[in-house]
């Protein structure tokens, strides 16, 4: 395990399963999306369904996770055509989660660093994550 990694799973270890989660004590919902998929379609439609959520239950009532990793953490790049959609749904709570295993490989294989948003959560591996989302209690969709 790289030190980095480590680093993570302990800071992660040691927060609350709530703060881990992103969670909020006074929401009724939990829901995970994840994408997995490059595609401006499917980024395009897990945004859309993100945003109806929200327009359905309001912000105070939903706590909301895009999980991206492998081909999906596209959404996540600074120079993504989402962009202004991925910054108005964080401004909302919603929080996007990128897999670091994922911007690691990529960065490996390029030889380049890879633009991640600044304002993506990094979470050390995504299906893990998505895992633990689901033990918390969240439901996990794919668009």
């Amino acid at each position: 395990m790289r030190r980095r990694d480590a680093l993570v799973l302990a800071l992660a270890a040691s927060l609350p399963a709530a703060a881990r989660a992103g969670e909020r004590p006074f929401v009724e919902h939990r829901l995970a999306l994840q994408l997995s998929d490059a595609t401006a379609e499917k980024q395009a439609l897990v945004l859309s369904v993100a945003a109806a959520v929200l327009k359905a239950y309001g912000p105070d009532r939903v706590a909301l996770e895009v999980v991206a990793f492998g081909p999906g953490i596209a959404l996540l790049r600074t120079d993504n055509p989402h962009r202004t959609l991925v910054e108005s749904l964080m401004a909302q709570e919603v929080v996007f989660d990128a897999c670091l295993n994922t911007v690691e490989t990529i960065e490996r294989e390029s030889g380049a660093p890879f633009p991640l948003h600044p304002g993506a959560r990094r979470v050390a591996w995504g299906v893990p994550h998505l895992l633990s989302l689901a033990e918390q209690g969240f439901t996990l969709v794919r668009p």
